[in-house]
């Protein structure tokens, strides 16, 4: 996992001199956003990538982290991994249909747009994040391939919303994966994450159910003394190889084009999120000994630097062997496997959550990774990749795909517009 064209995420410093600093209310917070600079830019702007390093900024200011709603590609996507998650799937409900689903899909963008702005829900707020600033939440939504029939849309059904095929490390329950409709909200503070998440799910009233849902957590901004990759709950750094806004390919391998050949026109602008709840092997994983768990990687656990030298960021030498003329990075390993010169360019944008449900009864802890990747084509994507990986890749032995899901998610909503409107209303 932590080569798969993963996330490059660096956590901000905290200066020692903001300790104790004094709380911002939620209003003064805002009020403040764009004096620190935290509040990301207007479609387009690298600022709000997160492939850019973030700068150091102290823990009291990250209730005022602001992304806008109204933007060319969702929210959500592009924007560096926050430290809570939710993830949620709804089906809709019996009878409901295509103008149902518009609806819901209304109040639903009107309510993300508010939140997102630091403001109260739009009908019965709870109050739970009163005094907090937005920080940098974000609420994303996108179809799965069942509610085109459920809303009597077949026609409009993008061809790469096919289903998924099966993987030899897939032990799947069906009842937490796929759904009609799915949620993804993020955010730097908790109480911000869950007030979203009780808003989104009152404001699916009688339209439609929740499915499933999976709560999940990174490292909060500020943690570290200075911006760095996040670790997963392996302890490896997670995020190294993901594909950069800078590049020259990265629209072309993440977003669905204005006009697409092979895609419907609502889809423009968009993605496609692959979604899995892979279960980390912690005890198996934890009785190996430090260069046992490097080589099943291909990279030191320490600085994330590729095993035949130099730092996180150097190329792998695939080439390179030891005094005994063995590979320095085994054929299996997962950082060999996953690189896109080794899959035809094949790459996605991972924006993971780590999770963790408690101990099962016989004391195996429930807990690895929500795993969210998005690209413009999955079949060239995570298909691709899973498909290379399950033909012998090193980490399987300690992982194991729970759940899955795949989702259409569509370009950013127009001013005065909400998500999906192409689809719905066209």
């Amino acid at each position: 996992m932590p080569d798969q064209s993963t996330t490059e995420v660096h956590e901000p410093a905290v200066p020692s001199s903001e300790e104790g600093a004094a709380r911002l209310t939620r209003r003064k917070l805002l009020g403040t956003a764009g004096a620190t600079g935290l509040v990301l830019g207007t479609a387009g702007a690298t600022a709000g990538y997160a492939a850019a390093p973030a700068q150091a900024t102290p823990l009291s200011s990250v209730g005022a982290g602001q992304a806008p709603f109204h933007v060319k590609h969702q929210p959500g996507i592009t924007q560096g991994l926050q430290a809570r998650g939710h993830l949620v799937a709804f089906d809709l409900a019996a009878g409901a249909g295509r103008k149902e689903a518009a609806a819901l899909l209304r109040r639903w963008s009107e309510t993300a747009r508010l939140l997102m702005a630091g403001e109260a829900a739009p009908n019965d707020d709870t109050d739970i994040a009163r005094d907090a600033g937005p920080s940098s939440l974000t609420i994303t939504f996108g179809f799965g391939n069942s509610f085109f029939a459920r809303t009597g849309l077949e026609k409009q059904r993008p061809v790469a919303l096919d289903p998924l095929p099966d993987f030899s490390s897939d032990q799947l329950d069906k009842t937490r994966s796929n759904g009609d409709l799915w949620v993804q909200i993020g955010a730097d503070d908790a109480l911000v994450a869950f007030h979203a998440l009780r808003a989104i799910q009152k404001d699916a009233g009688g339209a439609a159910k929740v499915r499933w849902q999976m709560n999940g957590f990174n490292r909060t901004p500020g943690a570290t003394a200075h911006p760095m990759t996040a670790r997963n709950l392996m302890g490896q750094m997670d995020g190294t190889r993901n594909p950069k806004p800078a590049e020259s390919d990265f629209d072309e391998r993440i977003f669905v084009p204005a006009k697409s050949a092979k895609d419907p026109a609502w889809m423009a602008n968009g993605s496609y999120a692959v979604v899995r709840r892979i279960r980390m092997l912690l005890d198996d994983w934890e009785k190996l000994s430090l260069a046992a768990q490097e080589q099943v990687i291909g990279r030191r656990k320490s600085d994330g630097a590729p095993l035949t030298g130099g730092g996180e960021t150097t190329a792998m030498d695939l080439e390179k062997t030891d005094a005994k003329g063995d590979l320095v990075v085994p054929l299996n390993a997962h950082a060999r496997i996953t690189r896109p010169d080794q899959n035809g360019g094949a790459a996605m944008l991972r924006r993971p959550f780590s999770f963790h449900d408690g101990i099962d009864p016989d004391g195996t802890p429930d807990a690895g990774l929500l795993f969210v990747c998005w690209q413009a084509d999955p079949l060239r994507g995570f298909v691709t990749v899973q498909r290379k990986l399950d033909r012998g890749d090193a980490l399987s032995t300690y992982i194991r795909h729970e759940s899955s899901g795949l989702f259409a998610v569509p370009g950013g909503a127009a001013a005065g517009g909400y998500v999906g409107q192409a689809l719905l209303e066209g």
